[in-house]
């Protein structure tokens, strides 16, 4: 969107059905506020729209000399203004390259940026992809005790639900200097057009335009501090300058010995009951649904992203295994222990799930019992019973990064099918590599359309002539009578599909492939 539409567009949104693009609050939301006082002895007021994390990332914009330089030179002019950031925006810079830092501390930027807390805290992934740490207690006790709409700013290229950060709701991408620009307002709901940004030292407005650097100004520093000299200096030792990493000795054993006592890597179940025969590719009755969504269900919504609490079955996992709550980390760097990332599987504080009862986050209601439960809990009592499940959705299903944990996951937790109106490309790829078979509704068909709500158990009726993108039979039956029946096309796209679906998988398809081709 345009700069001037920011703050009539995060307005709409809030007062917009949910969704993609709204939160389904009433007028009053925008009135919303309160107060903070933190134990260091700050004190400010919080208003929907706040911007409570500032970051600029090592993904995408962190590579251009131009926009970095460009926040370098307006924190420089904003700083002279005598401008400042207020208390309760966490701010940081996570450069992609060192090199970023060479040039920022050559052209003497760096210390202004320092100044309004854009220290660097590390090269690499961060707030993009959720690891911008905790917020100040105080704050994050206001934001659930009122309910509180507020923002992040990022210069990332993702911004999904309950990415960026649990508690905060509306998330916005932008460049490294409007990232710095929206930390000095402290709030989406400005027109930095037409509104000032802060004032200075004789309590004068102060406007984006009077700290905003000309292309010329950016050109110029380009040109004087980003030398080849620069990178060479950065690279030349690159795997020899860091001496923790080297000191990792290499074990002798060519596998992976794997510890018992080990929270961040586990010996993954995926060839538990692995033989050399294979399966076939027929109808499937008795399917449970597990969860039923909407539109646009992302990879965030289904992968583990960023952190956790401890009231989540992740969390809870760690503490039975005696991890302080200190040490929880994020499901990224825990990514290697299946038991975090089944955990954290569609366990998105934002997802909703229709059989939920209107309850927001990761749970379900198991069918025979109605109990309303954690899905990891659900998907487990149905491993109990060897149930099939499945996942009903509507359009543009494993849309986002491709994540390979979005398939990892449903697979560990049981699912066997998902039925959606479309799929990312991706993602019904990994599905497929997984052992999943991704159907898809056929057009003007849905949940809706067949009223579906969860009670229903499903089966997939296969013809005995397979091709790729043929139509499958769904029969939907209720307390013993059919409910629905419908064709849906089978999302297998080519021919490998097949060999994917039958091997159960990629792993076991190599693994198969690898004893048989030693034989």
């Amino acid at each position: 969107m345009h700069l001037e539409e920011m703050k009539e567009a995060f307005d709409k949104a809030v007062v917009t059905e949910i969704g993609v693009s709204g939160y389904g609050c009433d007028k009053a939301e925008l009135e919303k506020q309160a107060f903070v006082h933190t134990k260091q002895g700050k004190e400010f007021t919080l208003k929907t729209g706040s911007v409570l994390i500032a970051a600029i990332t090592s993904c995408t914009n962190t590579s251009n000399p131009s926009v970095m330089l460009g926040a370098g030179l307006l924190a420089k002019k904003a700083v002279e203004k005598g401008l400042n950031v207020p208390d309760y925006v966490k701010t940081s810079l996570a450069p992609g390259s060192k090199v970023v830092s060479g040039y920022l501390e050559a052209a003497g930027l760096q210390s202004y940026l320092d100044q309004l807390g854009f220290q660097v805290i590390g090269y690499g992934c961060a707030t993009c992809i959720g690891n911008s740490g905790p917020l100040m207690e105080e704050i994050e006790e206001a934001i659930v005790k009122e309910d509180l709409l507020c923002a992040s700013v990022l210069s990332g290229n993702r911004n999904f639900e309950g990415r960026i950060h649990q508690k905060i709701k509306a998330n916005y991408l932008a460049s490294p200097p409007l990232v710095v620009a929206y930390a000095l307002a402290g709030t989406v709901r400005i027109d930095l057009q037409t509104e000032p940004i802060g004032f200075d030292q004789d309590q004068n407005p102060v406007y984006l335009k009077d700290i905003w650097p000309s292309a010329d100004e950016i050109t110029e520093a380009v040109s004087s501090f980003v030398k080849p000299e620069l990178f060479q200096s950065k690279y030349t030792n690159l795997y020899q300058s860091n001496d923790n990493w080297n000191a990792i000795k290499q074990e002798q054993s060519s596998l992976y010995q794997f510890s018992d006592d080990s929270t961040y890597i586990k010996n993954p179940p995926y060839f538990e009951g692995f033989s050399l025969e294979t399966r076939k590719l027929q109808t499937i009755t008795n399917i449970k649904p597990l969860a039923i969504f909407g539109d646009s269900i992302t990879t965030d919504h289904i992968s583990p992203a960023g952190g956790f609490s401890v009231k989540t079955p992740a969390g809870a996992y760690l503490l039975k295994q005696g991890v302080f709550k200190e040490q929880f980390n994020s499901y990224g760097s825990r990514r290697g222990n299946h038991e975090i990332m089944m955990r954290g599987t569609f366990a998105n504080v934002r997802i909703r799930n229709k059989m939920a009862d209107g309850m927001e986050g990761g749970y379900t209601k198991l069918v025979e019992t109605e109990e309303l439960m954690d899905i990891y809990s659900a998907s487990m009592e149905y491993k109990k019973q060897k149930q099939a499940l499945m996942i009903l959705a509507g359009k543009d299903y494993g849309m986002g990064s491709s994540r390979d944990w979005a398939a990892k996951g449903p697979n560990l937790l049981g699912v066997q099918v998902v039925l959606a109106e479309s799929y990312e490309r991706i993602h019904r790829s990994n599905l497929v590599m997984m052992g999943i078979l991704p159907l898809q509704f056929l057009p003007g068909d849905s949940v809706e359309k067949f009223q579906l709500t969860g009670a229903e158990e499903f089966s997939v009726i296969v013809p005995a002539e397979q091709k790729p993108q043929m139509k499958v039979l769904v029969e939907a039956s209720e307390q013993g009578s059919l409910k629905a029946s419908f064709s849906a096309i089978l999302r297998f796209d080519s021919q490998i599909d097949f060999d994917f679906y039958k091997h159960g998988g990629i792993l076991p398809m190599v693994l198969r492939e690898k004893l048989t081709a030693n034989k």
